[in-house]
């Protein structure tokens, strides 16, 4: 059982793959049945403590040594049934074609691998040694690049962090800084997608539970957090992530640090890319330009590799570091075209905070409040929270979804902006700063950033909770309770997007205190995460929006006329 709890409580980023991960019993079958795909040599890396390690080679036509392009997978790295078997190879001729070895490895404890599988807690250790495990056989020339999206960018990241001497470059989609930020959002669990990729590895419900009360930050999450490690990488990296995906925040923060703050090897060597997409397709009645979120082995990477592994001066780094895409009115046979990609020095551009501020009338202002005192309260009842509609999910649907699907509900507050009468130009860090109260001791707020098309349609755009226990923190001794009855101030991060609100939408702000399944529900009586005794209560809640409890969306508005 502590075996199972470590690997359910290492596994706790929310889900990592755009399928939810592979079944066990699908796992087991493909290994009965494994057969190394065309074109494929099956070889095995020794670890330092004597585990092997499964891969399949691929090469290049004519004689070596090459370059290696790695990548590792907890998902099994041969053929499962389904079009994985076309999937892989066309992947791994993207790079033969250009003159890579490819080299596909199953993580410790999956597929062909031995050992025992706690989701990406060997992987510093196992990325360093199969990084030099490659640089030493006779087809590789030494020079090494891993790449991965979403969990297989993960195992990339925990290999760049290793820093062994080996390894020159890196490209990485779709992963995350830190799982526990990233499963707990404001101290809230992603309680769809992270317990769901649970249940689906065969975790026992027990252990499960476990897994909830596990919010604060502490050593066990910090040892392989990027965060935490992310001093010691010292190679350029390049980073693409989705608006809409469940990790974006990762990717920026991670190109940013790096770019900005890195060691030597890593400052200035980083690219970033960020599109219109999420960790799958997206839903609604929205539709950006056609965009390869993914494209491993795509142009773009190649290239990448081909100036850090081959030395080929192909003018890759005297680009703009950065290329983003600045979404804008996107309804389906009415594309805008304000939708483009902007290219960058760094991220975010230079921007103004623009405050606007709630009113009791449900509006969005630019004017101060100047009201002495006032409030607008609703009952959140635990058994019948606000259902999900969009936003960055990986299980079920996901992206620019209508809010309108959510009915009139006293429990969810709608604020608005009038009509805009000229574009306002969002890009960067978007945060609320909301003065709440509760007539318990913890309760949770959820914001969501919406954009309002001049039909009605309610495109959310970001959202995000926080758990009203963590508002000064998330470090144990930073965990405070609060006073029945009295405001406090909570600020919600919403992460990051790059937007434009065209003239005739509006700019809303939804307030709740619940958004299921996508979140676990509070149930408002206090008790630690993951260890409910008590029977859920219905809490009254109320949002401030007076002069002395100013509550506000903030944005980060870019002036292109301005220097």
């Amino acid at each position: 059982m502590r075996q199972q709890a470590l690997a359910a409580l290492a596994a706790v980023l929310l889900a990592t793959t755009a399928s939810g991960g592979v079944a066990r019993a699908q796992e087991a079958a493909a290994v009965a049945a494994h057969q190394v795909p065309p074109g494929a040599v099956e070889e095995f890396a020794e670890m330092r403590d004597g585990v092997k390690l499964a891969a399949n080679v691929y090469k290049p036509a004519g004689q070596g040594p090459w370059p290696v392009i790695l990548s590792r997978t907890p998902y099994i790295k041969d053929p499962r049934g389904d079009n994985t078997a076309e999937r892989l190879a066309a992947q791994a001729r993207r790079y033969t074609d250009a003159g890579y070895v490819f080299v596909l490895q199953d993580v410790r404890g999956k597929g062909r691998s031995e050992g025992f599988y706690a989701a990406f807690e060997d992987d510093i250790e196992d990325g360093y040694d199969t990084v030099e495990w490659a640089a030493r056989q006779p087809w590789s020339n030494g020079r090494i690049g891993i790449t991965g999206g979403s969990a297989l960018g993960i195992t990339a990241n925990a290999a760049a962090m290793a820093a062994p001497p080996h390894l020159a470059a890196a490209y990485v989609v779709v992963a995350p800084t830190d799982r526990n930020r990233n499963s707990y959002m404001g101290g809230v669990l992603k309680e769809k997608d992270t317990v769901g990729w649970l249940q689906r590895q065969g975790v026992a419900d027990e252990v499960i539970d476990m897994t909830r009360a596990r919010v604060t930050d502490d050593v066990f999450w910090n040892r392989a957090a990027m965060s935490t490690n992310r001093k010691y990488i010292q190679i350029p990296m390049y980073n693409v992530g989705g608006w809409y995906d469940i990790f974006a925040n990762g990717n920026l923060d991670n190109f940013t640090w790096l770019q900005n703050e890195g060691a030597k090897g890593a400052r200035g060597n980083q690219k970033l890319l960020m599109g219109p997409f999420g960790h799958g397709d997206l839903s609604g009645d929205l539709e950006y330009p056609g965009f390869d979120r993914l494209n491993l082995g795509g142009e773009e990477e190649i290239r990448w590799f081909d100036h850090w592994l081959k030395g080929e001066a192909n003018g890759i780094m005297e680009e703009p570091p950065v290329s983003y895409f600045m979404m804008a009115s996107a309804r389906k046979g009415a594309l805008s075209d304000k939708n483009r990609m902007v290219r960058a020095a760094n991220w975010p551009p230079a921007y103004r905070e623009v405050r606007y501020y709630l009113t009791p009338d449900r509006g969005l202002t630019r004017d101060e409040p100047t009201a002495q005192a006032s409030k607008t309260s609703y009952r959140f009842d635990p058994a019948n929270p606000v259902p999900t509609v969009g936003g960055a999910n990986l299980t079920f649907e996901r992206g620019p979804m209508d809010q309108r699907a959510i009915p009139q509900r006293q429990d969810y507050l709608r604020f608005q902006t009038p009509v805009l009468d000229g574009d306002v130009v969002i890009a960067g860090p978007i945060k609320v700063e909301l003065y709440g109260a509760t007539d318990g001791l913890d309760t949770d707020f959820v914001a969501k950033l919406v954009d309002v098309y001049p039909d009605g349609y309610e495109a959310i755009v970001l959202d995000a909770p926080i758990r009203a226990r963590y508002r000064g923190g998330r470090m144990p001794d930073e965990v405070r309770m609060m006073t029945p009855g009295a405001p406090e101030r909570l600020e919600i991060d919403l992460w990051s997007t790059a937007l434009t609100f065209e003239k005739g939408h509006r700019i809303a702000l939804h307030v709740t205190s619940s958004n299921s399944p996508r979140f676990e529900v509070n149930p408002n009586t206090g008790e630690a995460p993951g260890r409910q005794t008590m029977k859920p209560r219905v809490a009254v809640n109320s949002v401030f929006h007076d002069a002395a409890h100013p509550s506000a969306l903030v944005l980060p508005v870019i002036y292109p006329d301005e220097d």
